[in-house]
């Protein structure tokens, strides 16, 4: 996601809390910064502020919707009256949140931005006996607790969202990164690596699927359209 925030503490704090709920999140400080960033790149939700540097909120907003950008926005600041609410919602903001805010709740908001993203009602994505809990972040298979990091949550809550679908390369590393991390294109096969180990060892049927030069999938219901390529279990086979 996007952070467009000025004010540096609440930055701080807003970005460690959404990096700890496992968002992947880049950062603009004001609104020439924040509409290069929204333009270049897909996000899945902009957290935007109304009072910014050079250009206000506001403006950007209306900018954006005007350009065809249909990105879901949360606005978020200190100017909670009603006229302030409406005039964002009216100009195409899809949520309003005023300061201070409860993390709790803008999480809340957040996941279910996202869920409208991939026309997903229900915060639990099911695929056989696999259950993932996009609001409780659990995932269970068979009725069995299966424990992940924030960043393993994070692929599989994208496979699960894109069920049956492919996610590319491209859309697994700008999921899991942000702007500021380094790394090479290894790392996903790890974590998928990781991922197949606790999804699909000792179940059936596997998945976790991959297609060779496109990416991965989670089976859909119509299995037969996949491919199933195994890859190698052992991480220091992959790097």
């Amino acid at each position: 996601m996007l952070l467009i925030e000025d004010h540096e503490p609440l930055v701080r704090a807003l970005r460690q809390g959404l990096e700890e709920e496992g968002f992947a999140v880049d950062i603009a400080t004001d609104g020439e910064e924040a509409d290069v960033k929204c333009r270049s790149t897909t996000y899945d939700v902009v957290i935007l502020d109304i009072m910014l540097p050079k250009i206000d909120g506001l403006t950007l907003l209306k900018r954006w919707r005007a350009d065809g950008i249909t990105t879901h926005v949360l606005m978020l600041t200190a100017r909670g009256t009603t006229p302030d609410k409406v005039t964002g919602l009216n100009i195409g903001a899809d949520d309003y949140l005023t300061k201070p805010v409860n993390l709790d709740e803008l999480f809340a908001r957040i996941r279910a931005l996202i869920r409208r993203n991939y026309h997903q009602k229900d915060p639990t994505l099911r695929c056989y006996d696999l259950e993932v809990d996009t609001a409780a972040r659990t995932v269970r298979r068979a009725g069995q607790v299966i424990n992940l990091t924030p960043r393993e949550y994070a692929l599989l809550e994208l496979l699960a969202i894109n069920q049956g679908k492919v996610v590319t390369h491209r859309m697994v590393w700008d999921h899991l990164y942000d702007e500021y991390d380094e790394g090479t294109p290894n790392l996903i096969a790890v974590f998928i690596s990781y991922l197949r180990n606790k999804i699909d060892k000792g179940f059936d049927p596997p998945l976790i699927l991959t297609r060779w030069g496109e990416g991965y999938m989670l089976r859909g219901p119509d299995d037969t359209a996949a491919k199933d390529v195994n890859e190698p279990q052992d991480v220091e086979e992959i790097v």
